[in-house]
């Protein structure tokens, strides 16, 4: 597959959740609390990527609720397969000119878990980030931002489960 292909796919993937521009769902927002709370840090955000932007289906510490794609910490963490982690954005030369950095919310940390799919498919992440530089995550602190990615990716399944079942009863009236 090329990599137009790839990202196609990777859209697709997205799309079948049904969850872009869906409401505040507690489930989420538990998570991004838990995340915040469990690894201290002022924000936490689970990013849903799509064509053009960052799509914070539930977000603790920032109020914007997107941000344009071309900016995205995200979208690094979406070509590997293990958790990002970014010491000091500052002296990151792929993020130190980035506006999200030189300006509000003044990242210095971050680190993004990435949501993966049954098939393999990246769709987003679930991050941290801190306004102070930080030399990482603990071995213990990647394990918990990895089972708090992966509750994350059983609440995708589990509303788009929902979801199925209410268009496969609404189909047989």
């Amino acid at each position: 597959m090329n990599t137009s292909q790839v990202e196609a796919a990777r859209l697709g993937a997205l799309r079948s959740y049904g969850i872009l521009d869906s409401p505040n769902e507690p489930d989420f927002d538990d998570i991004v609390q838990d995340a915040r709370r469990l690894l201290s840090v002022p924000i936490a955000l689970i990013s849903l990527v799509d064509e053009h932007r960052q799509w914070f289906k539930a977000r603790a510490g920032l109020e914007v609720s997107e941000t344009p794609r071309c900016i995205l910490f995200c979208t690094h963490a979406l070509r590997g397969s293990s958790i990002l982690t970014i010491p000091d954005a500052r002296k990151d030369e792929r993020f130190a000119s980035n506006p999200l950095v030189s300006g509000e919310p003044h990242i210095r940390f971050y680190a993004g878990a990435p949501l993966t799919v049954s098939n393999g498919r990246r769709v987003g992440t679930l991050c941290v980030i801190d306004t102070k530089p930080r030399s990482g995550l603990s071995t213990g602190q990647e394990e918990l931002l990895a089972a708090l990615a992966a509750r994350t990716m059983e609440a995708m399944e589990r509303r788009k489960a929902r979801i199925d079942s209410m268009l496969t009863s609404t189909a047989r009236l």
